[in-house]
């Protein structure tokens, strides 16, 4: 657990289950007040297949998959959660804060792409597709759910995971869509430095709000 910042608490959590990680969110988000300080949630996954609200099971693994499949409360399509990839959980009370949720999402990419720069690599987004790419090829995922102004669930960044169970589906609904990690393109940071790196870096995205 870390010190509060700018109202955000930050707690590491290492290697957890995905179905209690969400109910876990689910309940915070359910008992928390006006005044309940905001979390960022770090951590990785045993590997994992989710699939948001609207996520057709066409772009799934199918029936023989080894891996979990979970439908979740978030948006967006399927993704894959696997050791060696940070998680970052936003738990912000963004009515509060007076952002809007695609405001938000808009940082969270910034976050991930102003990371990256740090590490000498371009990274960007593209319209209609959430998420952050290089070159092409997929490296942070995100996906949100609100209640009542209140967000949970919140991005993934491939640092030094299996880059191999994305072959299987069609990550975010695209058939064919390249995916690639930090270690793929040379940054050498490993994925407890970078979950910092970015949490310390969407702290700042949110100060900037109320400057």
């Amino acid at each position: 657990m870390g010190p509060a910042c700018a109202d955000v608490l930050v707690k590491r959590l290492g290697r957890v289950e995905y179905a209690p990680t969400l109910e876990a969110m689910r309940a915070f988000t359910a008992r928390r007040g006006p005044g309940t300080p905001d979390e960022f949630w770090l951590l990785e996954h045993p590997p994992v297949y989710t699939l948001g609200q609207a996520a057709d099971l066409a772009h799934g693994p199918g029936e023989a998959a080894r891996i979990p499949v979970v439908r979740v409360d978030r948006g967006g399509q399927i993704t894959y959660h696997g050791p060696g990839q940070v998680v970052l959980y936003a738990l912000v009370d963004l009515a509060r804060r007076g952002i809007k949720v695609r405001e938000f999402v808009r940082m969270l990419e910034r976050a991930v792409i102003d990371t990256l720069a740090a590490h000498g690599v371009r990274a960007e987004c593209r319209p209609g597709a959430p998420g952050v790419y290089v070159a092409g090829a997929k490296i942070g995922a995100l996906g949100l759910r609100v209640s009542r102004g209140r967000c949970y669930h919140g991005l993934a960044l491939n640092v030094d995971c299996d880059l191999a169970p994305f072959a299987a589906i069609d990550p975010c609904g695209y058939p064919g869509l390249a995916v690639t990690s930090t270690r793929e393109l040379g940054i050498e940071a490993g994925a407890a430095d970078l979950a910092e790196q970015l949490a310390s870096r969407l702290i700042e995205l949110l100060e900037c709000v109320h400057a």
